[in-house]
C-alpha cells in the first residue's frame, strides 16, 4: 500500500544567490578533504602493497597443524585445515541455541517509510519552483522508523511490537588443529547459513509472556484494522509464530501490519580454511612488516598460497581505485559549488542559466580531474617517483589545454563597438 503527498515551494533569485555564495566555503572544505584523501590514499596503497610483498617473501608452508612445532614459532606461515569449536552459542532474547563459530541475529520491522522525490523548475527572473512528492509505503526495514519526522504523519504512524537489535556472537574457543584461533581470525570466517527457528508451543508461550506480560499489546495503528472479536480470541501464542526461516512477532505472519517484527538467525559452522599469519606460541598474530603495516589473510576452503596473495593485492588495488574515485568526485563537487554563483546569476534568463551551468559543470569536471591528478602525482613522487613524474606531466598538459582553450575563446569573441 502506498500514497502520495505533494508540496510546492518557491525560492527567490536573491535567496538562491545568497545560498550559492554561502556554499563557496563548503566547496573549499570539500576540496581540502579531497586533497588529503587523495594524497593519503597513495601512501596507504604503497605501504599496503609493500607489506603484502614482504609477507609473500617471508611466508613458509606449515607442514601440518595436528601438533605444535616450536621451530615455526615467530614465523609467518601458510596453512590449511579445519576450524572447529565445541562452544554453544545462545541468543538470550529468543532462546535460539547452536554449536557454532558465529551466531547472528537479524531483526526487521514492518514500518511506514517516507520517500521524497524533488523536481525543480526554473522561473523567469532567476527564481525556482520545487515540487516535492512524498510517497508512503509499508515495508520491512532494518531499524524502527520515527514517523513523527514525516511530512504527513496522520495515517502513517509507526510503532513496534518489540524492541530488539541485531546481534553477533562469536565462539571464544575455536581450534585449528593444535592451534587456537585468535579473535581477528575467528571474525574473518564466513559461509553463514540460515537457522530455522522451530520453537515449540511452550517456548513461544514463554516469549509471549516475556514480550507482552508487563504491558498491553500496543494496538495504536491496528485498531482500525482488527475487529474486537479477533482481539478477544487471542490464543496463548497468538503473537509469536514460526514462519519458515523467521520468528514472527505479530498476529498474522501472512498479512503483516505496521509494528510487526520478524527475526532471522544465521550460523557459521566448522569449515575448512586457509590461513596466512604469524605463529605465536599456540596461536596466531598479524605479521608486522618493516614499514609498520600489518598483514594476515584467511580464506574459505583449501586455497593456494599464491592465490591468497594475489587476492590480497587485488583487494588493495580495488580499495585504492575506490578511494581515488571518491576523492576525484569530492574535488569536482567542491569546485562546482565554488562556481555555482555564476549559474545562479545567469538564471535570470533560464535558458542562459542552463548554458552557463553546462559550461561551469565542464570546467569543474576538468579542473577537478586536473587538481586530482596533481595531488595523486605528488603522492606518487613521494612514494613512486618515476610514475609520479609522468602523471604530473599529464596533469600539467591538461591544465595547459584549459588555459589555451580559454584564450582561444577570448580571442574569437566578437569585439563590441
Amino acid at each position: 500500500m502506498a500514497d502520495n503527498y505533494t508540496e510546492v515551494t518557491n525560492t527567490s533569485w536573491f535567496s538562491r544567490l545568497g545560498n550559492s555564495f554561502g556554499g563557496i566555503g563548503a566547496g573549499l572544505v570539500m576540496i581540502a578533504l579531497a586533497t588529503f584523501l587523495l594524497y593519503w590514499n597513495e601512501g596507504r596503497a604503497v605501504r599496503t602493497g609493500d607489506a603484502i610483498a614482504e609477507a609473500q617473501m617471508q611466508t613458509v608452508a606449515l607442514p601440518g597443524i595436528s601438533t605444535l612445532d616450536s621451530s615455526y614459532d615467530g614465523k609467518l606461515v601458510y596453512a590449511t585445515g579445519r576450524v572447529v569449536t565445541e562452544d554453544t552459542l545462545t541468543d538470550s532474547m529468543f532462546g535460539i541455541t547452536t554449536k557454532a563459530i558465529r551466531l547472528r541475529r537479524k531483526v526487521e520491522y514492518y514500518q511506514w517509510v517516507e520517500d521524497a522525490k524533488q523536481e525543480t523548475r526554473k522561473k523567469l527572473g532567476g527564481g525556482e519552483e520545487t515540487v516535492t512528492t512524498y510517497s508512503y509505503q509499508m515495508k520491512w526495514v532494518g531499524q524502527p522508523v520515527d514517523s513523527q519526522n514525516f511530512k504527513r504523519v496522520e495515517g502513517h504512524e509507526n510503532m513496534t511490537r518489540i524492541q530488539a537489535a541485531n546481534e553477533d556472537q562469536y565462539a571464544a574457543n575455536v581450534t585449528f588443529g593444535a592451534y587456537r584461533l585468535p579473535d581477528f581470525l575467528i571474525r574473518s570466517i564466513s559461509g553463514e547459513k540460515a537457522i530455522t527457528p522451530n520453537l515449540n508451543e511452550d517456548q513461544r508461550s514463554e516469549l509471549q509472556k516475556t514480550f507482552f506480560s508487563r504491558a498491553p499489546i500496543p494496538d495504536t495503528v491496528n485498531k482500525a484494522v482488527e475487529s474486537g472479536v479477533e482481539k478477544s480470541a487471542r490464543g496463548p501464542n497468538s503473537m509469536v509464530h514460526n514462519q519458515g526461516n523467521f520468528l514472527y512477532i505479530g498476529r498474522h505472519p501472512n498479512s503483516p501490519k505496521v509494528g510487526d517484527v520478524r527475526v532471522s538467525f544465521f550460523e557459521v559452522t566448522p569449515a575448512k580454511v586457509s590461513i596466512i599469519a604469524r605463529i605465536s606460541g599456540d596461536t596466531f598474530v598479524p605479521f608486522r612488516a618493516s614499514n609498520g603495516e600489518t598483514f594476515y589473510k584467511l580464506g574459505m576452503g583449501a586455497q593456494d598460497q599464491t592465490v591468497m596473495f594475489d587476492n590480497a593485492k587485488s583487494s588493495n588495488s580495488m580499495m585504492t581505485w575506490i578511494l581515488r574515485i571518491v576523492g576525484i568526485l569530492l574535488c569536482i563537487a567542491g569546485i562546482r559549488m565554488i562556481v555555482a554563483p555564476l549559474q545562479v546569476i545567469a538564471d535570470v534568463i533560464p535558458l542562459l542559466g542552463s548554458i552557463v551551468g553546462a559550461g561551469t559543470g565542464l570546467v569543474a569536471l576538468l579542473l577537478g580531474c586536473a587538481w586530482s591528478l596533481v595531488i595523486i602525482a605528488i603522492g606518487w613522487i613521494r612514494f613512486r617517483p618515476l610514475l609520479g613524474i609522468c602523471l604530473l606531466g599529464a596533469a600539467v598538459a591538461l591544465i595547459a589545454f584549459l588555459i589555451v582553450r580559454g584564450r582561444k575563446r577570448k580571442a574569437s569573441a566578437p569585439v563590441q563597438a
